[in-house]
């Protein structure tokens, strides 16, 4: 038992960290929004004056950025908002794919009417969506419904844990091109959401195919790569 106690001694005393994820879901919505585009630099003096906290919160929120990967760090540049390349971009779109293909057959067979409802509801709020920024936002709140009506609490871990990425991955489609996005979105979910409430397995996981492809194919049609960001991105 005291071997025990001593053991249990040696653990470091836990540090409060909610400063550090207040400034980081801060920097992360200004990013969302806009403010902050892919190549951006991302200065602590200058974060840590506009949030008014010290630089370590900052410093802190950073790291916790680079590990979702929406900042990436290098000795001579400091922090940055990530710029995908054609690898990030061809690696994204074949993992969310993996993933959304078992969230929708999840959702066609576990979901309940009120989490089709639910979902539907990301899409009424799209068509009264006032800019391609707002658009994205409701994209990936449809998303996020869709994850939690599979009901798979691993699943949507995973989705958490790329959840940031692929919002990145949005934001870049609609800087390379924007045409269209905001007519077309709604209806292209509509035909998702009818899919997953009539239990179409079949259908859900092709029209869900066919919503990420559209995307990808705009993206590399851009052919972005390390040395060349995608058109618009500052570096």
């Amino acid at each position: 038992m005291e071997a025990m106690r001593e053991r249990q001694g040696r653990v470091a005393p836990a540090r409060r960290r909610g400063l550090a994820e207040e400034v980081a879901d801060r920097i992360r919505d200004a990013v969302f929004s806009g403010a902050y585009a892919p190549g951006a630099q991302l200065r602590e003096v200058e974060l840590a004056e506009a949030l008014d906290v010290s630089r370590g919160p900052v410093r802190e929120a950073l790291l916790r950025l680079e590990r979702e990967g929406l900042v990436r760090s290098a000795w001579h540049r400091g922090a940055t908002v990530t710029t995908l390349t054609a690898q990030d971009v061809a690696e994204l779109h074949s993992l969310r794919g993996a993933l959304e293909h078992l969230a929708v057959q999840q959702a066609v067979t576990y979901a309940s009417d009120e989490e089709i409802a639910a979902i539907e509801q990301t899409v009424n709020r799209m068509e009264q969506a006032a800019d391609e920024h707002e658009m994205v936002r409701c994209d990936i709140a449809f998303h996020d419904a869709v994850y939690a009506a599979a009901r798979h609490r691993r699943l949507e871990e995973a989705w958490q844990a790329l959840r940031s990425q692929v919002y990145l991955f949005l934001l870049t489609r609609i800087r390379v091109s924007a045409d269209g996005y905001l007519k077309h979105l709604p209806g292209e979910h509509r035909e998702l959401v009818a899919a997953l409430r009539a239990r179409d397995a079949e259908a859900a996981l092709e029209l869900f195919a066919t919503h990420r492809r559209h995307a990808f194919d705009v993206l590399a049609d851009a052919t972005i790569s390390p040395e060349r960001p995608a058109p618009g991105d500052d570096r």
